[in-house]
C-alpha cells in the first residue's frame, strides 16, 4: 500500500465520465466483441506509462525542461500551453459528470452541485501536502469505481463464452469511430507524460526504479479492469434488449427497470467516483504543465502551479454552469489541438528515454523501442481519424 500512488492517480484521472459513456455506448450497442480494443489500449498506456516514470525518477530536471533544453524554450511553451488548453476544454465534462451522478441520487438541479464540488476541488489546493491529500483521494475514487462496477456486474451475470471470444480483434460494421474513441479515450499520451511528474512528487528516484515501474504498471491495469468492467456491464444488461446509452448517466438509469434502485445507486457513485477523479486529476495536470513551461516550477505545493489549477477548475465550472453540457465547440478545439500534440508528446517522450547522455544505462530496450514505434504509429493514426472526422464534420 505505501508504494501505490502515481500510477492510481494517473488511471483515476485518465478515466474520466467520457471514458465511461464511449464504454458504456460500445457495451450497449455491440456486446462484448470490442473487449479486445480495451486490452490494446491498456498494453500502449502501460508502454508509455512506464517509460514516463523511467525518465521521471532518473533525470533531475522535469520533462518539459528536458525538452526545453533539447529543443528551446519555445517547444516546452507551446506544449504548455496545447495541453492546458486540452485539459480546460474537457474540464466542463469532468464537472458535469460529477454533478449529474448527485442530481439523479437526490433528485435535484445539476447547478448547486457544479459549484459544491468544484469550491470542494478548489479548497483541497490549500492543503499544505496536496499531492498526498491528492494520493488518498484517488485510491478512495478508484476503491468506489472498482467496488461499484463490480458488484454491478456480479448482478449482471455476463456470459463467459461470449465474453471471452470479445478477447478475439474483430471491429463489427459500424463501430469504427466508438472504437477509435475508446483507444483514444483510454490510451491519454498526456496522462502518460505527466507520470514522470507524480513520480518526482512522490519523491521516488533511480534507486526506487523497479517499485515506481511496478506500481505505474499496476495502476493502468486497474484503469484497464474499470474500462472492461464497465463494457461487460453494457454488454449483459443493454446489448440482449437493445437499449441504447448516449451518456454515463442513461446507464445507470437503465439498471433501475431491470436491478433495483440499488443497482443504479452503485453505478451513479462510481460515475461520481469517475468525474471527480478526473475534475481534480484533469486540472492539475493543465496548471503543473503550464507552470512549468514558463518556468514557475512543477510541484503541486507551488502558489503559481495551485493557482493554474484553479483556473483550469473556475474554466471548467463556468462552461458547466452556462451550458450544462460539454459545448461541442470545446470538443472540436479539443481535438484540434490534440490531433497536433499527441504524436509529438509521444515523439517527446521516446527521444528522451533514448537519449543516453539524459537516461544514462536505463535508455529503451529494443523491444520498449519496438513496442513505443508502434505505439506512436497508432498515436497518428487516431490523429490522422480526428483530423478526418473534423474536415466531415
Amino acid at each position: 500500500m505505501r508504494s501505490i500512488g502515481p500510477g492510481i492517480i494517473t488511471a483515476a484521472l485518465v478515466f474520466g465520465p467520457g471514458s465511461l459513456t464511449i464504454t458504456s455506448k460500445l457495451g450497449a450497442m455491440f456486446g462484448y466483441q470490442l473487449l479486445w480494443v480495451i486490452v490494446l489500449a491498456v498494453f500502449f498506456m502501460v508502454l508509455f506509462t512506464e517509460m514516463s516514470a523511467r525518465v521521471g525518477m532518473v533525470t533531475q530536471a522535469s520533462l518539459l525542461t528536458l525538452l526545453q533544453q533539447k529543443w528551446g524554450r519555445a517547444v516546452a511553451i507551446v506544449l504548455g500551453i496545447c495541453i492546458f488548453l486540452i485539459t480546460a476544454s474537457f474540464q466542463a465534462g469532468n464537472t458535469i459528470g460529477a454533478s449529474l451522478a448527485f442530481a439523479e441520487l437526490f433528485h435535484t438541479p445539476v447547478k448547486p452541485w457544479v459549484l459544491f464540488f468544484t469550491g470542494l476541488a478548489i479548497f483541497l489546493l490549500f492543503f499544505r501536502s496536496f499531492y498526498y491529500l491528492l494520493e488518498k483521494i484517488m485510491i478512495i475514487l478508484v476503491g468506489l469505481m472498482l467496488v461499484s462496477f463490480f458488484i454491478t456486474l456480479l448482478l449482471a451475470k455476463p456470459k463467459l463464452l461470449p465474453l471471452l471470444q470479445g478477447l478475439w480483434p474483430e471491429i463489427p460494421p459500424g463501430a469504427e469511430m466508438l472504437s477509435i474513441a475508446l483507444i483514444a479515450s483510454s490510451f491519454s499520451i498526456v496522462g502518460a507524460f505527466y507520470q514522470s511528474y507524480l513520480v518526482r512528487e512522490k519523491g521516488w528516484r533511480a534507486d526506487s526504479l523497479q517499485q515506481g515501474k511496478r506500481e505505474s504498471i499496476t495502476g493502468i491495469m486497474i484503469l484497464g479492469l474499470i474500462s472492461s468492467f464497465i463494457l461487460i456491464n453494457a454488454a449483459a444488461v443493454l446489448h440482449p434488449k437493445g437499449i441504447q446509452v448516449n451518456s454515463a448517466t442513461d446507464m445507470g438509469l437503465a439498471l433501475e427497470p431491470l436491478y433495483g434502485s440499488t443497482a443504479t445507486i452503485l453505478f451513479m457513485l462510481g460515475l461520481f467516483a469517475a468525474s471527480f477523479s478526473s475534475l481534480i486529476g484533469n486540472a492539475t495536470i493543465g496548471g503543473s504543465l503550464l507552470s512549468d513551461a514558463f518556468s514557475l516550477g512543477n510541484q503541486l505545493e507551488l502558489k503559481a502551479v495551485r493557482g493554474m489549477i484553479m483556473l483550469v477548475m473556475a474554466i471548467g465550472a463556468g462552461i458547466a454552469w452556462q451550458f450544462g453540457r460539454l459545448p461541442l465547440e470545446l470538443i472540436i478545439l479539443a481535438q484540434a489541438i490534440t490531433i497536433v500534440i499527441a504524436p509529438l508528446i509521444g515523439i517527446a517522450l521516446l527521444v528522451i528515454a533514448n537519449d543516453t547522455s539524459v537516461m544514462g544505462r536505463w535508455r529503451n530496450s529494443l523491444w520498449k523501442n519496438i513496442g513505443g514505434g508502434l505505439g506512436l504509429l497508432l498515436l497518428i493514426f487516431l490523429a490522422f481519424q480526428h483530423l478526418r472526422t473534423l474536415i466531415m464534420d
